[in-house]
């Protein structure tokens, strides 16, 4: 394991670095956005550039791994990040941001898939967990420790611009530089939606409403929480609570669901969205630390959701229809990333800050009651049955938007 972790020093370096940068951006480029008095709805369609780029890079990004290798296609794509939020800072309009987010979900899609793919190949059966499971940290320690450099800048200045393209910058080197062996190229596979929903209805509707779900969250979170009043260190806080409820969520939530029908976990994950959700509207006014503790516990759901989506699909595939599968839940999740955002923007436009809340208690409901009627629909097969022959083990996922190669990279042929 010591060996192992040796062999990726130099890219975890690299992946906390730019995560950091991404944290920063993320939360910072919201804050700007309402302080130049854009609407949410105006917000939330500068939103839908990122997701654009993501899923389009998740077909290109391959493509051009095998052409020229992936450290030449790793630091042309750490360049482009620094360009996009530069080009924010100098250009200050929010049509000129929907093309630099755009530029943005490409580059860091591409990112994902080089360094999960690089993983992918250090790793064996043996120390696969425990290496994923120092990437996961990585990203959230970074991400988190980006969110917490904005409090000590203004985003209406360009110094935080700057001190962000310089992170990125900075994420270069440490794989540039390093003399480990670059991985095989890229994987790639067809996707077939109708063989997810022959296989999956809930599969193929829950990953919808988790894109959904997630897309709206990471998207107008940060807008949410300057709308209620909070500071940028008081928002920092709160965003950083639903990340670690998710992360801490994930094995439990996923445990829970390999011993009884998954379907059931679904329902319930559902409802307690919803549960969170009505709390969060009324109590979230009383004070920062309900928020953090509504925020936390939103988090347990919002994210764990897409996991209990893939391992549900897989209980009722074959083994070689996995790649094809995680493919096409892939393509639906990131549609919901697009839809979810700028209905969510229109509902807060007429509800005010709440009106999120109330676009993810109506998925979070959606969800549940899907699965519910499923389950009255069709009764569990032994591939949803713990003991029986077909279920598969959960395994926790990071969601594709944030990077996941199992579910982005074996994106083509479209």
């Amino acid at each position: 394991m010591i060996a192992s972790l040796a062999s990726i020093g130099a890219l975890m370096l690299s992946t906390l670095l730019m995560m950091a940068g991404f944290g920063l951006m993320n939360y910072m480029l919201p804050i700007r956005a309402v302080a130049e008095g854009w609407s949410t709805f105006t917000i939330s369609v500068i939103a839908t550039g990122y997701t654009f780029g993501f899923t389009t890079s998740c077909v290109v990004t391959p493509r051009l791994v095998q052409k020229v290798g992936h450290v030449r296609v790793f630091s042309a794509l750490i360049t482009l990040l620094t360009m996009s939020i530069l080009l924010c800072a100098i250009v200050v309009d929010w049509r000129a941001w929907i093309l630099f987010r755009a530029i943005a979900g490409f580059a860091i899609a591409g990112s994902y898939l080089i360094i999960e793919s690089w993983l992918n190949e250090r790793s064996n059966n043996e120390n696969r967990g425990g290496l994923f499971s120092i990437y996961m940290i990585s990203c959230l320690v970074g991400s988190i420790g980006g969110q917490y450099i904005v409090p000590l800048g203004d985003p209406s200045q360009v110094t935080l611009f700057v001190i962000c393209g310089l992170i990125f910058s900075a994420a270069l080197f440490p794989t540039a530089l390093s003399s480990a062996q670059s991985p095989a190229p890229l994987a790639q596979a067809r996707f077939d939606l109708k063989k997810l929903y022959v296989r999956s209805p809930i599969a193929f509707v829950g990953s919808l409403l988790s894109g959904a779900l997630s897309g709206t969250w990471s998207s107008l979170g940060a807008v949410y929480s300057q709308r209620v009043g909070l500071s940028t260190a008081e928002g920092a806080t709160f965003l950083a609570a639903v990340l670690a409820g998710g992360a801490l969520a994930q094995i439990p939530l996923g445990r829970l669901s390999d011993r009884m029908d998954r379907r059931r976990v679904m329902v319930g994950a559902g409802l307690f969205g919803v549960l969170c959700c009505v709390v969060m509207i009324m109590l979230g006014g009383l004070s920062p630390l309900a928020l953090y503790i509504c925020g936390f516990s939103v988090g347990t759901v919002l994210y764990p959701v897409y996991s209990l989506n893939v391992a549900h699909a897989n209980d009722l595939a074959d083994p070689d229809e996995y790649v094809t599968i995680s493919s096409a839940i892939m393509i639906l999740y990131g549609f919901g990333t697009v839809t979810g955002p700028l209905v969510t923007g229109a509902i807060m436009e007429e509800l005010g800050p709440n009106g999120l809340l109330v676009s993810l208690a109506i998925s979070f409901f959606l969800y549940a009651s899907y699965a519910g009627w499923r389950m009255c629909k069709r009764s569990a097969t032994p591939g949803q049955v713990p003991g029986q022959d077909g279920k598969t083990e959960f395994q926790a996922s990071s969601l594709p938007m944030q990077g996941t190669e199992a579910a982005s990279s074996k994106i083509a042929d479209i």
